[in-house]
């Protein structure tokens, strides 16, 4: 009989890395919150939320962002994403997974209350569902002179639930049917709202975890239990799919969003001269690829210095095939073909590309030197280029920088607080500390648990849904400037300046080796050594054109 191992420890390696906790742990907080999804919207303006029929059964920021991250990165007709540099996006997908899994938990015991308490007396449950849809659609408003009406839809239904019960009008088993009609929903609010609290402080609990870095997700549903769970190895596979693509060598240009996941542009330093012989000699041939391999050879020495003292901590140095895209594409794709191997390019079409495709439509060569800094919040990523015209060699630099996640998804849960007056002297306020779930919000999850069972588009179509920004990355969608932290803009400036010479350097020493007169190289070499000192950012993708 043939046994087979699959232990969960071997099946889904955690892939988190110790250099790009905080944006991971920024971004993967989302899932566990109890936030409004309008924290999310309003920090990119191609994040929408589709409203939905009903308000009531609109979901939450961390039911929201699950969902939708596990259908854009697991789905089955997803489409391609764009890589998240300085973050790790399965862990991020894991704890959409883990955050699901504990709500099914409690949608599951909600959906019992419902059953007993709800659907047995219905016709209570809508007079009461009516009147808390009513005050929603009040507070919605925003008036001053509806602002204390939806206080008075609930005790309107509170008083006509005292009248049933006292004065019922029909008699035997009707009339007791009409004295609980309206009080059994209460009763099962109650149970509810015990429910609801606990999920509430274990997802809390959870979320501020997550941003101390204190333990893992817990996604046992990823882990194949047997040779026939099909459902565990294709969310296996999945993750699987999704780390591949995270290790492309194939980017997107697009315009003046610059590179998406590594940036805009914000710099570009260029030495163009023509390639002439010593003393009017033939200069023995070359190729592009030539230069760009001795300054990628140069480039890994970059954390060696002649002093003991700080310095560059180990930069990814990784050859890229740059696809350009347009500013209004909604989606990308990567090459295919026999030049491809998974989402990547071939190491020998990279070289084609490099020393052929330099000028008209097609991909471009990029020789990238990046620096992931500030625990992931700092991608600071250097190109570098080489063509050859007629006679002119140019060996361009860009710099392109992405800053860090949004500070609004690194804050940690708390206390749910507000101001009253005091009942004597009511001159003065008092801070009292509300439930950690609203009354609102236990009936909202109550409604919506039996929803979640059936399928997903009937509870898009009452409550609405997230939609993700297209060409979506985990790590570029929701981001800041790097440029308000001086720090972080000092890091970026200064990183310039030596990545530059070695380039220029490296350079200048296959010229050499092949007989070209670089008088005019070093002196552009030195020119621009002195113009990268007083680098500053500008929008180098925005031409005054």
């Amino acid at each position: 009989m043939t046994t087979f191992d699959l232990s969960p420890g071997a099946q889904v390696p955690l892939t988190g890395l110790s250099h790009q906790t905080a944006a991971t742990q920024a971004l993967a907080s989302a899932a566990y919150r109890d936030d409004p999804v309008s924290l999310l919207t309003d920090l990119d303006p191609k994040t929408n939320q589709q409203t939905g029929k009903f308000s009531m059964f609109s979901p939450n920021l961390g039911e929201a962002f699950s969902r939708a991250v596990q259908e854009r990165m697991l789905g089955g007709a997803r489409g391609q994403v764009v890589q998240s540099f300085g973050a790790d996006p399965a862990a991020v997908v894991q704890h959409c997974l883990a955050a699901s899994k504990i709500r099914r938990t409690r949608d599951a015991r909600l959906t019992a209350v419902m059953a007993v308490f709800g659907l047995f007396f219905l016709p209570g449950t809508l007079l009461w569902l009516g009147a808390f849809q009513l005050r929603r659609t009040l507070r919605s408003l925003s008036k001053s002179r509806t602002s204390g009406l939806g206080s008075v839809v609930l005790f309107v239904a509170g008083l006509f639930s005292v009248l049933l019960f006292f004065r019922p009008p029909f008699s035997g088993f009707a009339q007791l049917y009409m004295r609980v009609v309206m009080l059994a929903p209460i009763v099962g609010w109650f149970f509810a709202q015990r429910i609801c609290r606990r999920t509430a402080e274990e997802l809390r609990q959870h979320w501020s975890d997550v941003l101390d870095g204190a333990g893992g997700p817990s996604v046992p549903e990823a882990v194949p239990t047997g040779p026939h769970d099909s459902k565990a190895e294709t969310m296996r596979r999945e993750l699987e799919k999704l780390m591949a693509e995270q290790n492309s060598n194939v980017i997107f240009y697009q315009g003046r969003e610059g590179i998406l996941g590594m940036g805009s542009r914000w710099g570009s330093w260029h030495m163009a001269e023509e390639l002439v012989g010593h003393d009017g000699a033939e200069i023995n041939p070359f190729r592009s690829w030539d230069v760009i391999r001795s300054i990628h050879d140069r480039l890994r020495e970059l954390e060696r210095g002649p002093l003991h003292t700080g310095g560059f901590p180990k930069a990814s140095i990784r050859h890229w095939v740059v696809v350009p895209l347009s500013e209004g594409a909604g989606a990308i794709e990567r090459p295919t073909g026999t030049e491809t191997e998974g989402y990547s390019v071939r190491d020998f079409e990279v070289q084609r590309i490099c020393n052929e495709q330099q000028f008209g439509s097609g991909n471009r060569h990029y020789l990238g030197v990046q620096f992931v800094l500030w625990e992931g919040q700092l991608v600071l990523t250097l190109m570098c280029t080489v063509t050859v015209l007629h006679k002119t060699l140019r060996v361009e630099v860009t710099g392109h920088t992405l800053g860090p996640v949004a500070p609004m998804l690194s804050g940690k849960p708390e206390p749910r607080v507000r101001e009253v007056a005091k009942s004597i002297r009511f001159w003065e306020t008092k801070t009292v500390v509300d439930s950690v779930v609203s009354t609102e919000e236990v009936v909202r999850l109550t409604v919506r648990a039996p929803f979640t069972w059936m399928p997903p588009t009937l509870l898009d179509w009452l409550g609405g849904k997230l939609t993700l920004p297209e060409p979506f990355g985990l790590r570029h969608s929701w981001v800041e400037k790097p440029w308000a932290n001086r720090f972080m803009a000092d890091d970026a400036v200064r990183a310039v300046t030596p990545v530059l010479r070695v380039v220029h350097a490296a350079t200048i020493r296959v010229l050499e080796e092949n007989g070209v007169d670089t008088e005019k190289f070093s002196a552009r070499s030195l020119v621009l050594s002195g113009v990268v000192q007083g680098a500053e950012p500008k929008k180098a993708d925005v031409y005054d054109a």
